[in-house]
């Protein structure tokens, strides 16, 4: 049997992948005061040894008041660093598998509460909430409080945290950064039209929306080591009528590559709460399909790829060079070695595990330490 597209190697830029299977970046809102903690040094941990290709911490705000809710990872200062560091370190003693950090600011969308909760906007004079800020000041949803429209100097400050954030990602040897340019935060903001109303040059047009996550890219990629990848995760449409779209999309993308970008995740939706989403089984993927006719970098797909066949049928027929795993993996973290045994594949795993190979899958395991 020839091995399954799934798990052969992919590159990335200058990194080397095993297999075709990412970890999307999950939020996990257990963070203090933006430090990671045991938590996440468990839940990060589980997963570097499922025997995917590629772990990508969770979206990691570049300033405080970029986080989605209280208990958001930042990467914003020493000490939020040192704790990254911390939960890095127990990962790597035990895993070898690469690590990409998503680097996040939530825009308008900021200042919640954590979802299992209700998930309701804080206003900035509650105890747990803060001013937000946005391309223009437009609420997420009727009856928050309206976030602040970014000025010149709030647009550098931005720019600077996303690159000041990049030089702790690669001082921690993280392998790969993505920026967070989808699901409705602020990147997002600026790029669709439904709450993006500025007059300058950072709005209008679809050159002019793209201006500022260009902006950001251009920081983070200067900062960011050369020869370590950084890619961007955008909504492929906003499900709305009028808002951003796959056509856009692919503009952007085109845009982005330009500038060296290494790959692209395409996701879709978050940034107008009246969105109709078609939810099936892979229903993200034409989105995927679509930008990756356009450009030549790889593309990953996500959203409601569960199946071990149909993740193979993604990636076999040119839909998209990766698919990412997030609810998926959470629920069955060892997804990858079931997809191994499911396609008649060998994927490798701690030596400590050899022993769990079933016996009707002869060859299913090798050993990550050889």
């Amino acid at each position: 049997m020839s091995q399954p597209v799934l798990f052969t190697p992919l590159q990335v830029g200058k990194l080397d992948l095993s297999n075709r299977i990412v970890i999307a970046p999950m939020c996990q809102y257990s963070a203090t005061d933006g430090c990671m903690n045991d938590w996440h040094l468990i839940h990060l941990g589980h997963l570097a040894l499922s025997g995917a290709a590629l772990l990508t911490i969770e979206a990691s705000a570049v300033l405080p008041e970029g986080r989605i809710t209280w208990a958001d990872v930042g990467l914003y200062d020493d000490r939020t660093e040192a704790a990254m560091q911390r939960v890095l370190d127990g990962v790597r003693a035990h895993s070898a598998m690469p690590i990409a950090i998503q680097l996040s600011h939530a825009g308008r969308k900021a200042s919640t509460e954590v979802p299992w909760k209700k998930a309701k906007q804080f206003a900035p004079d509650e105890a747990q909430g803060w001013q937000t800020v946005a391309p223009s000041a437009v609420p997420f949803a009727e009856g928050q409080a309206a976030p602040t429209a970014l000025d010149r100097q709030g647009l550098q400050n931005v720019r600077d945290a996303f690159a000041a954030s990049a030089k702790r990602a690669a001082r921690l040897g993280i392998d790969a950064v993505q920026i967070h340019a989808a699901h409705g935060y602020l990147l997002h903001e600026f790029l669709s039209p439904l709450s993006n109303r500025r007059q300058d040059e950072y709005g209008g047009s679809l050159e002019n929306r793209m201006r500022f996550p260009l902006e950001v890219f251009d920081a983070v990629r200067q900062a960011f080591p050369a020869d370590r990848p950084v890619t961007v995760r955008v909504s492929g449409t906003d499900w709305m009528e009028g808002g951003w779209d796959i056509a856009q999309t692919i503009a952007f993308a085109q845009a982005l590559e330009a500038k060296g970008c290494d790959a692209i995740h395409v996701s879709s939706g978050g940034l107008h709460p009246a969105q109709k989403i078609p939810v099936a089984p892979g229903y993200q993927v034409p989105l995927a399909r679509a930008v990756k006719a356009a450009v030549k970098m790889p593309v990953v797909a996500v959203g409601l790829i569960t199946g071990f066949e149909q993740a193979e049928s993604i990636v076999a027929n040119g839909d998209a060079d990766m698919v990412a795993l997030a609810r998926t993996i959470l629920y069955d973290p060892r997804w990858p070695w079931h997809a191994a045994a499911a396609l008649g594949a060998t994927i490798r795993v701690p030596s400590q595990y050899l022993r769990s190979q079933p016996h009707q899958f002869k060859n299913l395991f090798e050993s990550d330490s050889e």
